[in-house]
């Protein structure tokens, strides 16, 4: 039987799940479209779709937010050009996000005091972080917040989406070959056991372009996003290749929708913008 204490404890604990759960939806409410960008395993090129995903849309004129969950690895803020600069509070008391380019963006990367700084927590400092940036940032008024996720179905993705009941969708990033694809189909099941929309299958490194001639040499090959999403039944949004300048602008700090104009991954990934801004507009 629980102690008088206990039971205490057991309610207070839900008073402030309760209350954080309204401070969020405070928060959340000006924001018109929530997306998160989700893979199966790392290493096939999540935060670089979710950064130009991001950009894409602000080059469309809307206003847009990147929000880096990915605590362990935030490579959000290499990608996006802010460098060392760092979060702050306004005189509400409130996190203002660092502004790139027309996106507004919050990564764990501008809290950290040295760029290899690791970061070492459990899960519950995990979660704690996570309710800030969702509970505590200044957004303002946004038609779209993309969120970028860690590799996996582990707790940042899963209490983001507990946490955010109106998400639109989850965008499923993959590479082509079978034991990536493997990943996806569980992400996708991941997703759907959490009523959680699929915007989507991207594949993504399909095909590497030759800087010199131009040809597409498919090193991981070709074609498995596609059939993944026709095997599980939703809208496969299209295929990136694989180019050395892209790869370079990411490294710079540079979107490659913004700096590589010419590029066909370029030209991919904004018809993938195109697709997804005109599905959820529509509803």
């Amino acid at each position: 039987m629980k102690t008088e204490t206990e039971v205490d404890k057991g309610k207070s604990a839900h008073q402030n799940s309760i209350e954080a759960q309204f401070t969020i939806a405070r928060m959340m409410k000006d924001i018109r479209h929530k997306i998160i960008v989700l893979s199966g395993k790392g290493g096939v090129g999540k935060s670089t779709f979710a950064v130009n995903l991001a950009f894409g849309l602000a080059s469309l004129g809307k206003r847009v937010g990147l929000l880096d969950i990915d605590l362990h690895g935030p490579s959000v803020g290499k990608m996006t050009g802010i460098g060392e600069s760092r979060l702050f509070s306004n005189e509400s008391g409130l996190i203002e996000p660092i502004e790139a380019g027309g996106v507004k963006v919050i990564t764990m990367a501008s809290l950290l005091m040295e760029a290899d700084a690791p970061v070492i927590w459990r899960g519950p400092m995990k979660m704690k972080a996570i309710d800030q940036f969702l509970s505590e940032v200044n957004w303002g008024e946004l038609d779209y917040l993309v969120i970028d996720s860690p590799p996996g179905t582990g707790d940042e993705p899963l209490s983001v989406i507990q946490r955010l009941p109106d998400m639109d969708g989850a965008v499923i990033l993959t590479t082509p070959q079978s034991v990536a694809l493997m990943d996806a189909r569980r992400t996708i099941s991941f997703a759907r056991q959490l009523g959680v929309t699929v915007l989507g299958i991207v594949e993504n490194m399909s095909g590497f372009v030759c800087p010199h001639c131009g040809e597409i040499t498919e090193i991981f090959k070709s074609g498995g996003g596609a059939s993944a999403a026709e095997e599980m039944g939703i809208d496969f949004l299209g295929k990136i290749p694989l180019e050395p300048a892209v790869m370079a602008a990411s490294d710079d700090g540079k979107p490659f929708v913004l700096s590589q104009k010419e590029s066909l991954s370029r030209e991919a990934m904004m018809g993938i913008v195109e697709k997804i801004s005109s599905r959820l507009e529509s509803k």
